[in-house]
C-alpha cells in the first residue's frame, strides 16, 4: 500500500485533534493592559519607607544599646536616704549645732498624711498609680497643650512622672536635652520595676527642693508654715504641691496672688481624682495663705570651741559624708550654764592681764570726724574678730577736757534704718591705758584724754549699766567703757572625774577670732602642776608623806654640762622639809631629790600611765614640767586622783543615734548586769566599773591629802578663798614665766586653767599661776559648785589618818597602813650624787 501524499492535503492542520476532530477556531490574542505609573511609585515609596525603618529600627537598637551602656546604676535607690542634717544637743537637750550640707528632715512614706501625697500625685502626676513609670496620655497631652501654646512666648510644659523626676534628680542630671529625656525615661521603666510606687513616691517626696532652703515635704512644711506634716492644712498642703514647677514663682511671701491661684488649681485636680470632694475643695479654697516662716531652733550661744571638737571627733569615728548628711542625733556632756560661766571667767581674767601688762595697743581705725559725716564711715569699718557681742564699735567726736564724746551707729532691725547713739569716755577710767611700745615696754601713765584718744579715732565700747541698780537720769548720755581684744590667750577644762564627762570647754577668748583649740590642740609645758605625778610614785612605794627631803642647792651633771636648779625664790633654801610642804611651796629641789629617789623611769611610767605625757623622756628636768601636754590631758590626769585611782578617758559625746533613732555609739562602757533581764532576779540592775586602776586608792588619796593643802596654806590660796568648801589643786609657772597653770578640783568637779601666749614668751616677771590661773579656777568652781553643800572628799577603807598640828591649827596627813612611824631620820639613806640626763628647758618654778 502506497503511502499517504502529503502534497494531496496542503490544509492539513498539525494541531488537529488525532482523533480527527476539527479543534475550535482560535481566539485572537488579548491586547497588552496598560500599567498604572502611581502604583509603581507607591511601592517604590513603601519599600523606601520600609528600609527608613528598618534602618531607624536598627539605629534606634543601636543608640538604646549604648544609652544602655552609660546609664548609672539605680539599684541602690532601695536602700537610698536623702541626705539629712546632723544636730548636736547640750546636755540639757538644748541645740549647739547643726551640721548639713542640705536642710532636710527624712520623714518615711507612712508618716506623710494621704492628702498630702495626694495633692502631690495630682499637681504632678495623676496617673502616678496606673502607668509603668512614663505616661503616654500625659506625654500627648503634653504635646497637644504645647501646641496650642506654641509661639506664645510661655516656656514648654513637659510630661516627666513622678518617677522620671525621681530618675532625673538622682541618677542623670537636669541638663535640658532629648538624650537625658531618653535616659530619664529607660530608668523611670527601670526604676518602676525594680521598686513599689510607694518607695518611689517616699523618695520624692524627702528629695524634691521645695524652695527656702528646704530639701522634703518636712523642710518645707518647718519652712513655710513653722509646722509638722500632720498640722498641715488641706490647703496648706495643696500650696507645697505647688512648689516643685518654680518655688521662686510662687513664693507667698512675693507673689501671694499667682501662689494662691495654683493652690486651687492644684485643689481642683484633687477634687477631680477624687482624692477629696469638691465641698472640701471649696473650704480649702477660701483658706487665705498665711506663711510663718520657721524660726531657726535657738542654737546655745556658747561652746563653739567644744562644738568644734565634736565635730572633729564625729568625723573620727563616722567619717565626713556621715556626720555632715546621715541625719545623726548627738548627746554632749556640755553644761550650757557652766560653759557660760567658764567664758566669763576666762575673758575675765584675761581682760585683766592685758589691762595689768599689755598697754594701749591704739585704736581700730580712724575716721574723718565731722558732725554729718561720721556714721556712713563708721558703718565702713570692719569689725574686729574676737569683740564680743556686747562691745560697740565707736568714733572719738571730740575732745572735752577730762571726757571724750563718742558716736556709734544701732541697728535694731537688720531692715531698719541706723540709728546714731553717743555716750562719753571718762579719763578716769582710763589710768591702765598707757601706751604700748612694744617688746614689753610702755609709756608713761596717761595724764590727760589726747594722751590715750584722739577725734576720728574708731574704738570698741561698752555701754557701762546704770550703777548700783538705780536707772539712768533721764537726759544724761551712756557711760562707755574702753575695751581691747587681748593678745594673751587661755583654756578651760572642766570635768566629772567620776565620768570623765568634760562639762565645759573654752580653746581661747573666742572662737571668731580663732578656732583653733588650746584646750586639745596647743602642747604647752605644765610646770609645776606635773610635780603630783613625781611624788605619787614614792607614795605608792609607801614612802610616808612626812618624810622630809633636803631642799638645798643640788648640782647634776649633763652631757651639756651641770645643771643647777632653783626654787622660786633662788638662793632660798628651807632645810629638811616633808613631801606635803615641798608640795604646798612648790619646792624644785625637793622634786628633783625625790625624782632621783624613785628613778625618772618610774616617773615617765606614771606620767604615761595617767595620760598626761606618753613616752615621756627621762631627764630629771622632766620633774620640774618642762615636757608637753594639752589642758585636757591634765584635768583627766587629776580626775584619777579624786576617783580613787581609776583611769579616765575624757569624752564630750554621750550617745549617738542615727537617722532612725538607733543607737550607733555610747560612751558609757560600763556592763550592767540584769539592765535585759525582763524580770529582776531579786534586786536591781548593777553597773561594773571596768576601768582600769591605775593606781591604788590609798596613794590617790594620800595626794588628794597633800594638794588640799596647796590651796588652803600653800602657793594655791587664791583659787580656795571665800568658796568654804574642800579643795585640792596645783599651781604651775613655767620658765621665764611663760605658761601659767591651776589644775584643781572638788569631789564633783574637776577644772584645769591655763593663761599664756601662743607664740610663748614671758608673761612677765612675777606672773605666776597662783596670781592667774587660780582666781579663774575660782570663779569657774564658784559657778559650777553655786547652790550646793560642801562635800568632803571621802578616804578609801584602810587609809589611817592622823591629826598633826600646824600653824595653830592642825590637819589630818594619810598614811598607808604601818607606816605612820616609817619616816626615815631627815638625810638617812637620801641620794645626793649627781644624776645623769640632758635637761631639756628646766620648765617647772611655781
Amino acid at each position: 500500500m502506497a503511502p499517504p501524499d502529503h502534497r494531496a492535503e496542503p490544509n492539513f492542520d498539525i494541531t488537529a485533534d488525532p482523533r480527527g476532530v476539527a479543534p475550535p477556531p482560535r481566539k485572537p490574542p488579548p491586547k497588552p493592559r496598560r500599567r498604572r505609573r502611581g502604583f509603581g511609585i507607591f511601592r517604590i515609596l513603601f519599600v523606601l519607607l520600609a528600609m527608613v525603618a528598618l534602618g531607624g529600627a536598627v539605629g534606634a537598637y543601636g543608640l538604646y544599646r549604648s544609652i544602655d551602656a552609660e546609664l548609672p546604676d539605680y539599684s541602690w535607690l532601695a536602700d537610698y536616704q536623702p541626705p539629712q542634717m546632723s544636730r548636736i544637743y547640750a546636755a540639757d537637750s538644748r541645740l549647739l549645732a547643726e551640721l548639713a550640707a542640705e536642710r532636710r528632715v527624712f520623714v518615711p512614706i507612712e508618716a506623710i498624711p494621704r492628702r498630702l501625697q495626694a495633692a502631690f500625685v495630682s499637681a504632678e502626676d495623676q496617673r502616678f498609680w496606673e502607668h509603668p513609670g512614663v505616661d503616654p496620655i500625659g506625654i500627648l497631652r503634653a504635646v497637644v497643650t504645647n501646641l496650642e501654646q506654641y509661639g506664645s512666648g510661655r516656656r514648654m510644659g513637659g510630661a516627666s512622672t513622678i518617677t522620671q523626676q525621681v530618675a532625673k534628680n538622682m541618677l542623670v542630671g537636669a541638663d535640658r536635652t532629648l538624650m537625658r529625656k531618653v535616659r530619664e525615661a529607660i530608668l523611670a521603666l527601670r526604676i518602676e520595676a525594680a521598686l513599689p510606687k510607694e518607695r518611689i513616691l517616699e523618695i520624692y517626696l524627702n528629695e524634691i527642693f521645695l524652695g527656702a532652703q528646704a530639701y522634703g515635704v518636712a523642710a518645707a512644711a518647718q519652712a513655710y508654715f513653722n509646722k509638722g506634716l500632720d498640722e498641715l492644712t488641706l490647703g496648706e498642703s495643696a500650696f507645697l504641691a505647688v512648689l516643685p514647677k518654680a518655688p521662686n514663682n510662687y513664693n507667698p511671701q512675693r507673689f501671694p496672688e499667682a501662689a494662691r491661684a495654683r493652690r486651687d488649681w492644684v485643689l481642683d485636680r484633687m477634687a477631680e481624682d477624687g482624692a477629696i470632694t469638691a465641698a472640701e475643695a471649696e473650704a480649702a479654697k477660701a483658706e487665705p495663705i498665711i506663711p510663718r516662716p520657721q524660726r531657726r531652733p535657738e542654737v546655745v550661744a556658747v561652746g563653739q570651741h567644744f562644738t568644734e571638737e565634736v565635730r572633729r571627733d564625729l568625723i573620727a569615728r563616722f567619717g565626713q559624708h556621715r556626720t555632715i548628711e546621715g541625719g545623726l542625733v548627738v548627746r554632749t556632756t556640755l553644761d550650757p550654764a557652766l560653759q557660760a560661766a567658764t567664758e566669763a571667767a576666762l575673758r575675765s581674767g584675761l581682760s585683766a592681764y592685758d589691762r595689768r601688762r599689755g598697754g594701749w595697743r591704739g585704736p581700730v581705725a580712724r575716721i574723718s570726724a565731722g558732725a554729718t559725716e561720721w556714721m556712713p564711715q563708721l558703718e565702713a569699718v570692719q569689725r574686729p574678730g574676737g569683740a564680743l557681742p556686747e562691745w560697740r564699735l565707736a568714733a572719738v567726736l571730740e575732745l572735752r577736757g577730762n571726757e571724750a564724746r563718742l558716736g556709734w551707729v544701732e541697728r535694731p532691725d537688720p531692715r531698719a534704718a541706723p540709728q546714731p547713739r553717743t555716750g562719753v569716755l571718762a579719763f578716769e577710767d582710763l589710768g591702765w591705758a598707757r601706751r604700748a611700745l612694744g617688746e614689753g615696754r610702755f609709756g608713761p601713765a596717761p595724764r590727760r584724754m589726747a594722751d590715750v584718744v584722739a577725734a576720728g579715732d574708731v574704738v570698741l565700747v561698752e555701754v557701762l549699766p546704770a550703777g548700783a541698780g538705780q536707772p539712768r537720769a533721764t537726759g544724761r548720755p551712756d557711760r562707755l567703757a574702753l575695751r581691747q581684744i587681748p593678745q594673751v590667750e587661755g583654756a578651760i577644762v572642766a570635768l566629772d572625774p567620776a565620768t570623765g564627762r568634760v562639762l565645759a570647754m573654752t580653746g581661747g577668748w573666742s572662737f571668731e577670732k580663732s578656732q583653733f583649740n588650746r584646750a586639745t590642740q596647743a602642747q604647752r609645758q605644765p610646770g609645776s602642776s606635773f610635780k603630783p605625778f613625781v611624788y605619787l610614785p614614792a607614795l605608792e612605794a609607801g614612802v610616808p608623806p612626812n618624810q622630809r627631803f633636803l631642799d638645798g642647792p643640788i648640782e647634776v651633771n649633763t652631757p651639756q654640762g651641770v645643771w643647777r636648779p632653783s626654787n622660786y625664790n633662788a638662793g632660798s633654801y628651807n632645810g629638811y622639809v616633808t613631801i606635803r610642804q615641798a608640795l604646798e611651796r612648790s619646792l624644785n629641789l625637793v622634786t628633783v631629790r625625790v625624782a632621783q629617789e624613785v628613778g625618772m623611769d618610774k616617773v615617765s611610767e606614771t606620767a604615761a600611765r595617767f595620760g598626761v605625757i606618753d613616752h615621756m623622756p627621762r631627764y630629771l628636768a622632766m620633774a620640774l614640767g618642762s615636757g608637753e601636754t594639752t589642758v585636757l590631758r591634765m584635768a583627766a590626769g587629776y580626775a584619777s586622783f579624786v576617783n580613787g585611782g581609776r583611769q579616765v578617758t575624757p569624752t564630750l559625746i554621750d550617745s549617738v543615734q542615727g537617722a532612725r533613732g538607733e543607737v550607733v555609739w555610747r560612751s558609757d562602757a560600763r556592763a550592767c548586769r540584769g539592765c535585759d533581764a525582763d524580770t529582776p532576779d531579786g534586786g536591781p540592775p548593777e553597773l561594773t566599773d571596768e576601768r582600769r586602776q591605775i593606781t591604788d586608792p590609798i596613794a590617790a588619796y594620800q595626794m588628794v591629802n597633800l594638794l588640799t593643802g596647796v590651796v588652803s596654806r600653800g602657793t594655791g590660796t587664791r583659787a580656795g578663798q571665800g568658796l568654804g568648801r574642800p579643795i585640792a589643786g596645783k599651781t604651775g609657772t613655767t620658765n621665764d614665766y611663760v605658761d601659767n597653770w591651776f589644775v584643781g578640783f572638788t569631789p564633783d568637779i574637776v577644772i584645769a586653767v591655763w593663761m599664756g601666749f601662743d607664740e610663748p614668751r614671758t608673761l612677765g616677771n612675777g606672773e605666776t599661776g597662783g596670781t592667774n590661773a587660780a582666781p579663774i579656777f575660782r570663779e569657774v568652781l564658784e559657778a559650777a559648785l553655786r547652790g550646793s553643800p560642801p562635800v568632803p572628799f571621802r578616804a578609801p577603807p584602810g587609809v589611817a589618818l592622823v591629826r598633826v598640828p600646824a600653824d595653830g591649827g592642825s590637819y589630818l596627813e594619810a598614811f598607808r597602813p604601818g607606816t605612820e612611824n616609817a619616816a626615815r631620820p631627815p638625810g638617812d639613806g637620801e641620794s645626793h650624787g649627781s644624776a645623769g640626763g640632758v635637761d631639756r628647758g628646766m620648765g617647772g618654778l611655781y
